[in-house]
């Protein structure tokens, strides 16, 4: 028990972490691909240090069987943060995180396709409430289709989330530690030659306070939040993590108010509240809690 309440701190204090990523983002005037790239770099480093002092291996074996969706993922997680860093330039930080998190919802209506599982009458109905939502929060009942940059770069990076998740259910046999370390590694040898040749690095803001945040976003953001993450949800039942994991919204859409001092409308925080309450209601057992 008093390991599980542990492991409970842990889930709890790696989600608060993930929820100011917006805010430590806005704070680098880089692109997003460099970004991305650091953040998989840095990440990688900080957690093959952290495997190497604790005297772990790498499963090589399992790692060349599963190679195939490892690299993918890996490549589909570069996507995704910078699908997800675009959106914080150009929306809210409250708005693209609720955007973001409407990647529950579409693995629910992808999973009956790719993974064969039943669409139940519930996870139905919480898709079709969170698609609502969305509406609300695009803003797009109260000013027209202008201004949806954001949202859809926000939609974009669950969309790649999501891709995520389903590829994911394909790799066997391998750590969740293994398998970040790899995918963040693949994800920052993918976006190499794209920054490399799109991107002038000479040009870059080098000052200490810009490569300090690049930092805090590379280990803080990345290795000590993932290793927190996947340290703890090992451990405790799988509803719990499910629900915990909102505790990543709502601290994004609540610090970015009290820090950056931006507003969501009603109409935007009533869709929020739709989305974030419909993927987690989604996640609730049916029946009797599973105990282990």
């Amino acid at each position: 028990m008093n390991r599980q309440i542990s492991d409970r701190w842990k889930l709890i204090l790696s989600m608060c972490v993930f929820g100011t990523i917006g805010i430590v983002r806005r704070y680098i005037p880089y692109p997003s691909s460099v970004i991305t790239l650091a953040r998989g770099l840095i990440g990688m480093l900080f957690l093959l240090t952290l495997r190497l002092c604790g005297g772990e291996r790498l499963a090589a074996a399992e790692l060349k069987r599963n190679a195939v969706p490892l690299c993918l993922s890996g490549v589909l997680l570069g996507a995704n943060w910078i699908l997800l860093f675009e959106a914080y330039r150009y929306t809210s930080v409250s708005v693209a995180t609720v955007c973001y998190y409407m990647a529950p919802v579409f693995v629910i209506l992808t999973a009956p396709i790719f993974l064969h599982e039943a669409l139940t009458a519930k996870k139905g109905l919480c898709a079709a409430a969170a698609v609502c939502g969305m509406v609300l929060v695009s803003g797009v009942l109260e000013s027209g289709v202008s201004g949806l940059t954001g949202v859809l770069f926000g939609l974009g990076a669950a969309v790649s989330y999501a891709a995520v998740i389903l590829l994911n259910k394909q790799i066997t046999g391998l750590s969740a530690g293994d398998r970040t370390l790899v995918q963040l590694g693949a994800a920052a040898v993918a976006l190499l030659p794209y920054v490399l040749m799109t991107e002038d690095l000479s040009a870059l803001d080098t000052s200490w306070f810009v490569l300090a945040m690049l930092l805090v976003a590379g280990v803080v953001h990345t290795g000590i939040a993932y290793a927190l993450y996947f340290g703890s949800i090992r451990n405790l039942p799988a509803q719990t993590a499910a629900l915990l994991s909102y505790i990543d919204p709502i601290t994004a859409v609540v610090l970015s108010a009290l820090v950056l001092k931006e507003q969501l409308s009603l109409t935007a925080g009533v869709g929020g509240a739709l989305v974030i309450g419909a993927a987690a209601i989604s996640e609730l057992p049916t029946g009797r809690a599973e105990h282990r």
